[in-house]
């Protein structure tokens, strides 16, 4: 059975906690359909994730039962849930972890509106307020892949290393999120669909207006360091070079 310091356990049962929870979210804000989609969270001070089942009911999730993982993927044994096969999108996960070391949280969900830009593999337009203030611009579009190993994970990195934006429309597949922990990453894959589903009613009604990219820096900059009680940024603010933070 393997054994961690009092530190690590306590933050391990605390991310089991949040993870669990957190998919809760992905159902309130309908962005996933029967068992696919997953949240996982890092560890902090170890080397280590937490990630859902694979197949299991969104209503029998509970913080026992969410895997613990190595940022290899491999399931730590004799840990709670290890019985279990994690999600199919654990190596994913394990890679991003791996190769961004300042990501605290993964997402991946099937929401509606941006599964169908990721079928058209289209980038999401700046065209709203909403979209500048979250992403800092487009979301854009990773490259096809297949579910099994880390093709996927190697796709997220190589769209979102240096960009602004913490999410990715993975071709013909749906959005992955990243943020600073794994509410962070919730939080992105809720605006995503927001944003996709806005852009797509509005092109509905004919061409869309874009945001000069001055004005999209202003944004970001303002939402990113000012809006809010006591901000603190987020995991696109601290990796971001460009944005105005004067703005």
């Amino acid at each position: 059975m393997s054994t961690f310091s009092p530190e690590v356990e306590v933050a391990i049962a605390r991310v089991r906690a949040d993870v669990a929870k957190l998919h809760g979210e992905l159902v309130r804000y309908n962005l996933v359909v029967w068992t696919g989609g997953n949240v996982s969270g890092r560890v902090p001070g170890a080397e280590l994730f937490v990630i859902k089942p694979s197949g299991v009911s969104y209503d029998e999730l509970a913080p026992e039962n969410m895997i613990l993982c190595d940022l290899d993927g491999n399931v730590i044994p004799g840990t709670p849930g290890s019985d279990r096969s994690p999600s199919s999108d654990t190596a994913a996960h394990a890679y991003v972890y791996r190769n961004m070391p300042e990501v605290g949280g993964v997402v991946h969900t099937h929401s509606t509106y941006a599964v169908a830009w990721a079928a058209r593999a289209e980038p999401i337009p700046c065209v709203i307020t909403g979209m500048a203030d979250e992403f800092g611009g487009e979301i854009p579009v990773g490259p096809f892949a297949v579910i099994g190993d880390d093709s996927i994970g190697r796709g997220i990195v190589e769209t979102l290393r240096g960009h602004r934006s913490r999410a990715v429309l993975m071709q013909n597949h749906g959005p992955f999120t990243i943020g600073k922990d794994a509410k962070d990453a919730v939080k992105a894959a809720v605006m995503v669909e927001d944003s996709a589903r806005s852009v797509h009613i509005a092109r509905q009604l004919g061409d869309v207006v874009p945001i000069p990219q001055d004005k999209i820096d202003a944004l970001y900059g303002r939402y990113q360091n000012v809006y809010g009680q006591n901000p603190q940024g987020t995991l696109a603010a601290e990796n971001d070079s460009e944005g105005d933070t004067d703005a």
